[in-house]
């Protein structure tokens, strides 16, 4: 079942362009076996493993979860938000919420009139984004405004529920559970001599636009990269497998094929999972990822990109799913790949 690490990286929140204490963590962790860790400007934290290599190969995942920033605190001292990332607006009613003040966490919460005052036009109607307030308590407009500024990000509260069968659902699985998979395996790699250096990124802002990894990868400068975040796994009611796939969770991680697949890679990703007897599914793209993958592969000079994804229930909503086994046989796939790579190989496809 989870470990320390996997617990704090989902009990500590961080929405895009409110990172700091999510990175924190990353860096901690990485301090143990890293030979580098460095943090940009724009919070992406690079953490290398053999400096020295010829060759580069850049594990990326984003830290960033969806959030919500305040926009106005009204006469009554209830807050008033814009989204960070994207939300369905039903899945934000009745949602506890922290906000990130300059104090500290501020509890809150998420609601609307109760069923009993709305009319039937309203019961019929999803509210917007201007509709929704957040209640922190604040007996005025003047307490609000001396615990929260104009900015505070918000995010929901952070949870972690172990179900049955090794699954695990909380908040900000996407993609704290591709942090988990690139630390784990670059620690891996650090205890096995590459002959390549390689460079784990913890991408800030993927959310509101894949920032962090284009300007991180522009940075790096690899010649291989693999992008790691979370894919609709498609095994439960509602979902049609002609459209999207049959993904299943509990069934292995996901090597994509596609416009962001460099075959190369992705032969060898194959090829590696054969070879250590890791369970693994395939899924294809028939236009460019919504992920890091697309901002990593175009980055600079451009580089042979691969990506591979972790099946998950319920993307984008505080009870996100995901099976515990699918992180350990990507981080296993990840450092394995790594391992692999020489300063013999081609990438060209």
């Amino acid at each position: 079942m989870p470990d320390e690490l996997l617990k704090k990286l989902l009990q500590t929140p961080g929405t895009s362009g409110g990172e700091q204490q999510i990175q924190q963590v990353v860096r901690d962790f990485a301090a143990d076996f890293a030979d580098d860790v460095q943090t940009d400007v724009l919070g992406n934290v690079m953490m290398t493993v053999n400096p020295a290599g010829t060759r580069t190969v850049l594990l990326d995942a984003h830290c960033d979860q969806i959030g919500l920033i305040v926009r106005h605190i009204d006469s009554h001292g209830f807050l008033r938000v814009n989204p960070v990332g994207g939300w369905d607006m039903q899945i934000l009613l009745g949602q506890r919420v922290v906000v990130h003040s300059k104090s500290g966490y501020l509890p809150g919460v998420i609601a609307r009139k109760p069923i009993h005052l709305l009319d039937p036009d309203e019961r019929r109607t999803v509210p917007k984004m201007k509709d929704l307030w957040v209640d922190i308590g604040a007996a005025s407009e003047r307490e609000a405004r001396e615990l929260v500024r104009i900015g505070d990000f918000i995010t929901p509260e952070p949870c972690l529920r172990e179900l049955r069968n090794g699954r695990l659902s909380g908040v900000a699985m996407d993609d704290r559970c591709g942090i988990w998979v690139i630390l784990t395996a670059l620690r891996k790699v650090a205890s096995s001599s590459p002959s390549v250096r390689v460079v784990a990124i913890s991408a800030a802002q993927e959310e509101i636009g894949l920032r962090g990894a284009g300007t991180g990868a522009f940075q790096i400068a690899p010649d291989a990269a693999i992008a790691v975040d979370v894919t609709h796994a498609t095994d439960c009611p509602g979902i049609d497998h002609n459209e999207f796939g049959k993904i299943a969770i509990g069934e292995g991680p996901v090597i994509v094929r596609g416009a962001n697949a460099n075959p190369v890679v992705f032969d060898m990703l194959i090829e590696q999972a054969r070879k250590a007897g890791i369970p693994v599914q395939i899924n294809a793209l028939g236009y460019p990822a919504s992920n890091d993958a697309a901002a990593v592969q175009l980055a600079g000079r451009g580089c042979a990109t691969g990506l591979v994804t972790l099946p998950n229930r319920y993307m984008h909503s505080p009870v996100e799913l995901v099976a515990f086994s699918d992180l350990q046989h990507a981080a296993d796939l990840l450092a394995a790949f790594c391992l692999a790579v020489d300063a013999e190989t081609s990438f060209i496809p």
